[in-house]
Order: C-alpha cells, then sequence, then structure tokens
C-alpha cells in the first residue's frame, strides 16, 4: 500500500476523495477499459463476441449477474477477472470487520467511532484483493455462513440479544463495499435462495429477526448449470427474478478456438534444456475433435455437457506419453504420434456421463469410438485417401506393417518403408504438420507421426484393418 494515502477522515476529505457505489466503480473502471481497447478478460478466449458483451452491458447497467452454463466453460474464472473493475485499493474505517467507508460508515462500531472521533477518525486502506468472497454453494450451507448470526460468547460478555455489538457478520456484510459470488447457485437450499431476496432488492440485512438495517454496497454474482443439468436443485424463481442479468456461456465455437484454448491451459512446457517438444496440428485438431464429437454424440448425455477441461487434460496426457516413450528410447525430441491418442482415455474417463446404463468398459469403447471419429474427420482435412492406393495395394498382397508407441522414431519409418511411397510422402508432409520441429531428432519424429498417422487414417476409412496387442499395432488389409 502507498504510504501518501489519506491516513484520517479529514486528511480523506481534503484529498478530494469521493463516496461511490461498487457498481459506480466497476462501471467507471470498465469505461475507462473500453476506450483504452483493453481487453475484459485477457486470458478468456471465443468469448469476445459473444458472452463479453453481454458481461459489459450488465456491469454498464448495474446489474447483479449470473453466469448459466454447463461445467468447463470458465464461468468461475472469470467471476473471479471481475476484481480488476475495482479500484486498486479503497479507504475504510480503521477495525471495521465490514468495510465501512468513512463518509458512509453502516456498522454500530463505525458511526461510534466518526462520532467520537470526527476528522480524526482513522482511515484503513484495502486492496481489491480484499473486496472479493465467494461461496460454493452445498446444501449445508447456512443463513449464518451467508449473512451471520448471534455471538452468544459476545452475549455472556453482558452485551444486549438485541444489540449489534452481539453479532458475529457473515460473509456477505463482511464483503461490504465488494464483489461476493456464489458458486452453484442451484445447489442453494431453497430457503437460503430465499433469505437473498433482501440483499438483492433492499440491499440491507437482518439477523436472527433483529430489526437491524445495514444497507450493504454489493455486487452480487452468481454462476449456475442450467435447471435440468441435475436433479439436485434449481433456482427458485423470485430469486432469478431479482438478478439484473443472466449472461450465458458457451463451449468454443469451432475447432480453431478450441485449439487455442487447449494450448493456452495446457501444461506443456518441460524443464528448460530437456527435450524439445513439438505437438503436431494433427494431434492437436485430434485432441479438440474428441471433445467437439463427445458434445453431440447421443450416447453422452449433453445436459451434462463435456468440460474443456477432457481437452486441455487429453492433450497432457498425449504429449506425457510421448515425453515417456522419448526417455524410453532416448529421443531428444517429445513429439506425439497418433497412437499416444490411446492415453487419453484416462484422462477421458469420469468427464462423460453416459445416458445409458455404464456398464464395466462400456465408458473406454465409448470412448474409443469417439477418438476413431476424431481421426477420421482430422485426416480427411488434410489428406484424401484414394491417393494412397499404391499403399492399399501393397498390403492387399499379404504384407503387414507393425509400430508401437514405445518404438523410436528410426524404427518406425524404417518399418513403413516397406510401403511404396509411404515414408516419402510422410517425410513430404511433416514439415507442413509440425512446422515448429527445428532439429534432426524431431523432423524425423515428425516424420513417423505422420507416417503412422496415414496408416490410422487409412484404417478408420476402411481401407486397412488394425490389430492392437500389449505394446505394438499392426495393419494390414
Amino acid at each position: 500500500m502507498a504510504t501518501d494515502r489519506p491516513r484520517t477522515l479529514g486528511e480523506l476529505r481534503e484529498s478530494g476523495h469521493r463516496l461511490e457505489s461498487v457498481k459506480e466503480e466497476m462501471r467507471r473502471n470498465l469505461v475507462r477499459k473500453l476506450r483504452a481497447g483493453e481487453p475484459l478478460f485477457p486470458d478468456i478466449l471465443g468469448y469476445e463476441e459473444t458472452v463479453v458483451p453481454q458481461i459489459q452491458n450488465a456491469i454498464l447497467s448495474r446489474h447483479d449477474m449470473l453466469f448459466l452454463g454447463l461445467r468447463g466453460q470458465a464461468k468461475t474464472r472469470m467471476l473471479r477477472q471481475l476484481v480488476h473493475l475495482l479500484d486498486d485499493a479503497a479507504p475504510i474505517v480503521e477495525g471495521s470487520e465490514i468495510n465501512d467507508h468513512p463518509y458512509h460508515p453502516i456498522s454500530a462500531f463505525a458511526r461510534q467511532l466518526v462520532a467520537e472521533r470526527g476528522d480524526e477518525t482513522p482511515v484503513a486502506w484495502i486492496g481489491r484483493e480484499h473486496r472479493y468472497n465467494e461461496k460454493l454453494a452445498t446444501p449445508d450451507v447456512t443463513i449464518a455462513d451467508l449473512i451471520g448470526e448471534v455471538d452468544m460468547i459476545k452475549h455472556a460478555e453482558g452485551r444486549y440479544l438485541s444489540s449489534e455489538a452481539t453479532m458475529h457478520y457473515g460473509l456477505i456484510p463482511r464483503t461490504n463495499r465488494g464483489i461476493f459470488c456464489i458458486n452453484e447457485l442451484p445447489d442453494l437450499a431453497p430457503k437460503i435462495q430465499v433469505g437473498l431476496f433482501n440483499v438483492l432488492e433492499e440491499r440491507d440485512v437482518q439477523i436472527r429477526g433483529y430489526p437491524i438495517r445495514m444497507e450493504l454496497d454489493l455486487c452480487l454474482v452468481f454462476s449456475a448449470n442450467p435447471e435440468d443439468y441435475t436433479n439436485r436443485g434449481r433456482i427458485v424463481t423470485p430469486l432469478k427474478d431479482r438478478i439484473g442479468s443472466v449472461v450465458r456461456t458457451h463451449y468454443p465455437l469451432t475447432r480453431e478456438i478450441g485449439m487455442a484454448v487447449n494450448d493456452a491451459n495446457a501444461e506443456l512446457d518441460r524443464p528448460e534444456g530437456g527435450p524439445e517438444v513439438v505437438v503436431p496440428l494433427y494431434i492437436k485438431e485430434a485432441v479438440e475433435e474428441v471433445a467437439r464429437l463427445a458434445r453431440t454424440s447421443p450416447h453422452v448425455n449433453q445436459q451434462s455437457g463435456v468440460s474443456v477441461r477432457m481437452s486441455i487434460a487429453n492433450l497432457e496426457n498425449v504429449v506425457s506419453n510421448a515425453e515417456r516413450r522419448a526417455l524410453v528410447t532416448g529421443e531428444d525430441a517429445i513429439v506425439p504420434r497418433i497412437g499416444d491418442l490411446a492415453s487419453a482415455l484416462a484422462s477421458s474417463r469420469g468427464k462423460l456421463e453416459l445416458t445409458m446404463a455404464e456398464e464395466d468398459g462400456h465408458e473406454d469403447k465409448l470412448i474409443q469410438r469417439i477418438i476413431d471419429e476424431a481421426v477420421k474427420n482430422v485426416f480427411a482435412l488434410h489428406f484424401d485417401a484414394r491417393e494412397f492406393r499404391p499403399i492399399v495395394q501393397y498390403f492387399e498382397s499379404g504384407q503387414t506393417v507393425e509400430t508401437g508407441d514405445m518404438l523410436d522414431s528410426r524404427a518406425v519409418l524404417d518399418r513403413v518403408a516397406k510401403a511404396p511411397g509411404l515414408r516419402k510422402r510422410a517425410e513430404e508432409a511433416a514439415p507442413e504438420l509440425a512446422p515448429e520441429a527445428r532439429s534432426p531428432t524431431a523432423r524425423l519424429a515428425a516424420a513417423a507421426g505422420v507416417a503412422e498417422f496415414i496408416l490410422e487414417g487409412l484404417h478408420v476409412h476402411n481401407k486397412l484393418n488394425k490389430a492392437t496387442k500389449q505394446g505394438g499395432t499392426s495393419y494390414r488389409r
């Protein structure tokens, strides 16, 4: 905190500081950002033309907000970033539990202190990070957690029950002059949701029925899945009526945006000086295509959704499987191949809610089918299966090519070289599909990956048969 800020109420008045509500403060800072061309959520991709304008309108309208969307749509991340619309620091009456503004104290403690000391009332400053609180809604959340409760210890010390001095404030009063978030609002018990009516409409609270009116200054924000997401609960209608704006979120609208989200969020960095990491374009496309196909599959419960977290975790697992191979084979480049997509089974399990009764292994079979369909779609983006007719004829003569996820790149290329033109075509396509491959080892691994991609693409287009066994895969006609 800066040391030259006013330290008393008198100094604060002399500085020209003016009182404004938290929503006015957010509005003022948003206006400044819009005029300066600054992004509201710099690390959120794909919402620039859809979700962000809704949020900006709500803030300009001074509304409380509900972010409504399926899991894995960055609702909580955006809510937490709203704190950047608050000023760097805000003045409070020193010692106040509920961030009383020195010009307009609302607690008994602050009112009494200002009355006694006037312009000598001590002022403290709190940063924006202390003006944001959130609570995950669960069925056991109580009014005492959110609003407050009578503190019987304070009562035992001699204070009257009807006195505000006996009150222990909950999270909402303690977030006065800030942003308070409730995540998963439908999970909050209906009677607790009813308890929020006054906070939303009248901006005051009552504790244990005592006539204590506290004019809170808050921006209330909520997150929720659509009402039919689960049977756990719903938002009561009068509460929805009091929320100014409902902002609908969505999954990435295009494959390219989804890939950008995965790149931005997946932990793919390896220690400096370690193996070079190169993720070919078709691997990124296939990982994202798996999620996109799952979001349209009739076998997946679409009311539950397929989180972006699945794509991120799948990409991380695919790269890690390639890293494991590099460590075993001694290669100094980590370049995922199409066979590494099998490692996405582990990171996809549990992230899909099936529409039918789940039997042992059924989830894995569904994920594998989706992976095969994703490879088929991505293969069609880069190749025409008809151009590989000579290769298919080679297999029709009874020949077999074996690959494996623990084979080094040179071994893979040596094996596919038997098929006429396969290695040459793979080496031609590798620079386009893995342009980041710089070192000779990375370029070799990229070519091996493309060769395997071609074989798998011919398989999913029913040109080749595939047999998978522990440690290896064989392609034949």
